[in-house]
């Protein structure tokens, strides 16, 4: 797990070395063991200096150090992540003759590329982004793995390309633009995240999932060219029964996880005591001692947020050594802006508190952790999925009746609980009558663009037009798969909120604190599997994750089979009103708002009003804008 950089001149004129050293460094967290920088001057061609940041997980010699070369110079290679399958891979490639200096998963990457050139991208299994530099031909090539589980940000304007895995780093860069983009903050309000290929800043893009970008030099400037070089099909097996199925499962799973098992560095496991954390522990437990097995929890003195007891005793069932830590409000409440200074752009995900916390604690035992992320995506796992049903049973509701239900659900007191009831019939009835893509992406979503015209700026607001970033959400639902409602709506939730909230939130969690996060459930050949099942493996009646529970009936206590889904939460809707109200008044105020010119001050005052007095409660949509705030405030935009 490292952290990479880069700055590419077209027209060769020299590299800003303290510009691609100030780039590197500003990742020290995620590579704290080894940094490297190498420039190519290019004379009458492009020049190039690449950077890198090294978390030694394998390897741990000096001969792993990145910048990393094939040997001759003719190619070379900055890459963060892990390559699951690089012994196969290696194999084959000391079978048609190359030679490795190393035991690197980097250099079978160098080799790989120079053997099969771009198309050594579909053989990589694992979590990547790259970059390669081809010295001979005089071409960039940038690429992330297949779900986004590592960063990439760049930016290109005539004859320059710089890059690098966080936007901070990014902009230590003096050309990189540090406006906002009108259409990006349209899209984060929506999204309460920025989905890719588009980022917060005007003139920054994010490399999207299992896409590769080619950088050639030519005139004016220099070409880039960005296109996928994968994407996951859906179907193929619905003829399997599902004994069949529960086989293959079996086997693809306990593979993933053993791949992931590969470290010369302590390894451990997040454990929450739900399905997923639970079922990697199962496995690891059939590969490795459980004796020898760390699993860590954080537990919150709030009984309604805190999962410890479950965490604890599927640890004793299993028999791991498992640590525990039990937070106080006054502990969460400490590390917020700590938490939210680790995001490169706003998030609005308030269990990136809690994330923080665990990925800290696990870090005092170990370098790297296994965690549960893709199983919600890949096997209907979340809340709204249960909803598909009754949503298109509502859409034959007169609207005016929808619309009178939705002002019902807004009365009374607002419930200070874990997803209240009004909550989520509010934000049901959002979603209801709109195609299943964006009816998922209103449920999850703060404002749609009623919403977003009551708090944007006025200029803002004339800048965007027209423009509404549900059509966007629309337009890759036209382009996706054409099943029914569960395997769009896996479709939706691998391509927004996974990839663009879910792994960036662990991995900037996880990074914060040189910690490597693995995710045995993204396992390609795995992923591949559960997407082409049928639905009614993954949901069958009110059972999400059908045949997950299945296969893990004779492995897990039978308490946690029949869990539903809990997210990480902390009690935000009673901190707004406590501890974090100073934050909020302070970030939210009416003249800060002013100065930033991005939010129309009275109606943000008001939001945060109406929820301080309990009339409404506003935790969503005040969360959002707050984020958005510290975000502004750390690079001096409010």
């Amino acid at each position: 797990m490292c952290g990479i950089a880069g700055i590419v001149h077209a027209d060769g004129r020299p590299v800003d070395r303290e510009a691609l050293d100030a780039m590197t460094d500003a990742m020290r967290h995620r590579g704290p063991d080894d940094r490297g920088v190498c420039v190519f001057e290019g004379g009458t061609g492009p020049s190039v200096g690449l950077g890198h940041r090294r978390l030694s997980i394998l390897d741990l010699s000096t001969l792993g150090r990145q910048p990393m070369d094939d040997g001759g110079g003719a190619l070379w290679v900055v890459f963060n992540g892990e390559i699951y399958n690089f012994r196969e891979l290696r194999a084959e490639l000391e079978a048609l003759g190359h030679r490795f200096r190393s035991a690197t998963d980097t250099e079978v990457i160098v080799h790989a590329l120079a053997q099969w050139g771009e198309a050594a991208l579909a053989r990589l299994d694992g979590m990547f982004a790259l970059a390669a530099w081809d010295a001979r031909a005089g071409r960039l090539l940038l690429a992330r793995d297949r779900f986004g589980k590592k960063p990439l940000f760049y930016h290109h304007a005539g004859g320059l390309l710089a890059f690098a895995s966080e936007l901070p780093a990014l902009l230590r860069h003096p050309a990189v633009p540090r406006a906002v983009d009108p259409q990006s903050l349209s899209r984060y309000l929506l999204h309460e995240y920025v989905p890719a290929p588009h980022c917060l800043l005007g003139g920054v893009r994010k490399l999207p999932a299992g896409h590769a970008l080619h950088w050639t030099p030519g005139a004016p400037g220099a070409a880039v060219r960005v296109e996928p070089y994968w994407a996951m099909a859906f179907g193929g097996n619905e003829g399997l029964s599902d004994a069949e199925a529960q086989a293959e499962l079996e086997r693809l799973f306990s593979r993933a996880v053993a791949r992931r098992l590969v470290s010369d560095v302590p390894l451990g496991v997040f454990l929450s005591g739900g399905l997923d954390s639970s079922a990697v522990t199962a496995f690891m437990a059939e590969h490795v001692p459980a004796r020898d097995i760390r699993t860590f929890c954080i537990g919150f003195t709030e009984a309604g947020f805190d999962e410890s007891a479950h965490a604890r005793a599927v640890a004793r069932a299993l028999g791991t050594e498992h640590h525990e830590q039990v937070l106080r409000e006054a502990d969460l409440l400490d590390v917020v802006p700590r938490a939210l200074d680790c995001l490169p752009e706003p998030m609005a995900d308030s269990s990136i508190v809690p994330t923080w916390v665990l990925a800290r604690f696990a870090r005092q035992e170990v370098t790297v952790a296994l965690g549960g992320d893709g199983s919600d995506e890949l096997f209907a796992g979340y809340d709204p999925f249960l909803a598909l049903g009754p949503a298109r049973l509502a859409a034959r509701v007169p609207r005016p009746l929808l619309a009178l239900a939705g002002r019902a659900a807004a009365l009374g007191r607002a419930s200070e609980g874990n997803m209240s009831l009004g909550f989520r019939v509010r934000q049901f009835l959002r979603g209801v009558g709109h195609p299943v893509m964006e009816r998922n992406q209103l449920w999850l979503g703060a404002f749609d663009l009623p919403g977003q015209r009551g708090v944007l700026h006025p200029d803002v607001l004339a800048r965007l037009g027209g423009f509404d970033p549900l059509d966007e959400v629309a337009a890759a639902g036209a382009r996706g798969p054409q099943g029914d409602d569960v395997q769009r709506s896996i479709a939706f939730y691998l391509r927004y909120y996974m990839a663009g909230h879910i792994l960036p939130k662990v991995d900037a969690a996880g990074m914060a604190h040189s910690l490597e996060v693995r995710a045995p459930f993204l396992d390609t050949a795995l992923a591949g599997f559960a997407c082409s099942l049928p639905s009614r493996m993954k949901l069958r009646g009110l059972t999400r994750k059908w045949l997950l529970r299945r296969m893990l009936r004779h492995r897990l206590p039978a308490p946690v089979l029949a869990r539903g889904k809990k997210g990480f939460g902390i009690p935000l809707a009673r901190w707004l009103k406590g501890g974090l109200r100073e934050m909020a008044e302070e970030l939210l105020a009416e003249g800060r708002l002013r100065r930033g010119g991005l939010l129309a001050p009275r109606a943000v005052r008001g939001l945060l009003t109406a929820h301080l007095r309990g009339e409404r409660d506003n935790r969503k949509e005040l969360w959002t804008l707050l984020c958005l705030q510290h975000w502004s405030a750390g690079l001096g935009l409010d």
